[in-house]
């Protein structure tokens, strides 16, 4: 039988004197690359021990006082690496930036529990397993299947605890280009409508849900089409689910191909006979995630990244410019 000892690992910290006073989870939380919350559970199961005896995360350390701290190997992940195709922008120690193209969904779940992008980042960075979530390791935001664009994954908890801290913070910048149904009133504008899930339609979200959370999407018009379409860049202050699309749908200009917020290609029915040729060309919501921009968790550089419009989209830009 596998003895306690060979499922963990130890970790011994002494106490500095200018450490001494401070709180023991906090201590832990500065010195060692694990989420708080994995540090405080490990505090709760007794793993952490101060000079041979638990301590209770508030304890104040004292100069000298030797920690040991007992870290248990992962939990067995279920999720499966899988060999996909994967478009890396960006990668080093603690960072990895990928372009999702349209159609692939994020991570396992209902009905995809394989071909997901998190199957693909699995087995190109198989330390991920070990990295927040375990059913989501390294994700800290995710895309809709049919949405394009950059995604930033953690590869340290390091990294994983500065990108939460950052999205919390509104300090992550994400630019999006959409092309939408109609013509804006105006040439830019800021919509802040509390989005939470449909009152009656339980997969959609919805600006007039019972029990809705602050969302924020600055909008700018780019260029005008006929049809009436629009190619908008959006700026997002938060992430909730189907953002832009529901706030969009709200101006009364749904995305185009989004048929789940009412702008599905059959709305090309209607429109002159010139786009007409369009019509076979929207498999999806035309929404893609062109640039993201966050501070660096281990250097606080300030970076960003840009993506280019894939080709189904930029194929409907080049239709729509020479009608």
């Amino acid at each position: 039988m596998e003895s306690s000892a060979s499922r963990t690992s130890s970790l011994t910290l002494t106490i500095a004197p200018e450490e001494a006073g401070g709180r023991l989870d906090h201590l832990l939380a500065r010195r060692l690359d694990f989420s708080r919350a994995r540090l405080q559970r490990w505090l709760k199961a007794g793993l952490v021990l101060v000079n041979g005896q638990a301590r209770p995360p508030s304890y104040k350390v004292r100069a000298g006082d030797a920690i040991t701290v007992a870290v248990p190997r992962p939990a067995p992940s279920h999720l499966l690496p899988e060999p996909l195709p994967l478009e890396v922008v960006y990668e080093d120690r603690d960072l990895l930036v990928v372009n999702k193209p349209p159609g692939l969904v994020t991570h396992p779940g209902a009905g995809h529990q394989t071909g997901t992008l998190l199957n693909a980042l699995l087995h190109h960075c198989p330390e991920l397993t070990e990295i927040g979530d375990v059913s989501r390791p390294g994700l800290v935001h995710r895309l809709d299947k049919d949405t394009s664009g950059l995604l930033v994954v953690a590869k340290t908890e390091l990294a994983h605890r500065s990108l939460v801290s950052q999205f919390q913070k509104h300090e992550v910048k994400k630019k999006y280009l959409a092309l939408v149904w109609g013509r804006l009133a105006e040439k830019e504008g800021r919509i802040a409508k509390e989005i939470g899930r449909h009152p009656v339609e339980r997969h959609k979200m919805s600006v007039h849900a019972r029990r809705g959370k602050d969302a924020v999407t600055n909008w700018r018009v780019i260029r005008e089409f006929p049809g009436p379409l629009t190619l908008v860049e959006l700026a997002i202050e938060t992430g909730r689910t189907h953002q832009i699309r529901v706030h969009l749908t709200s101006l009364g200009h749904p995305v185009l191909g989004d048929a789940t917020y009412g702008g599905g290609a059959s709305r090309l029915k209607g429109a002159p006979p010139a786009l007409l040729g369009l019509r076979p060309l929207v498999k999806r919501q035309m929404l893609h995630a062109w640039r993201l921009e966050i501070t660096h968790p281990r250097t606080g550089e300030r970076m960003g990244w840009e993506a280019a419009l894939p080709e189904d989209f930029q194929g409907m830009v080049a239709l729509l410019s020479i009608q």
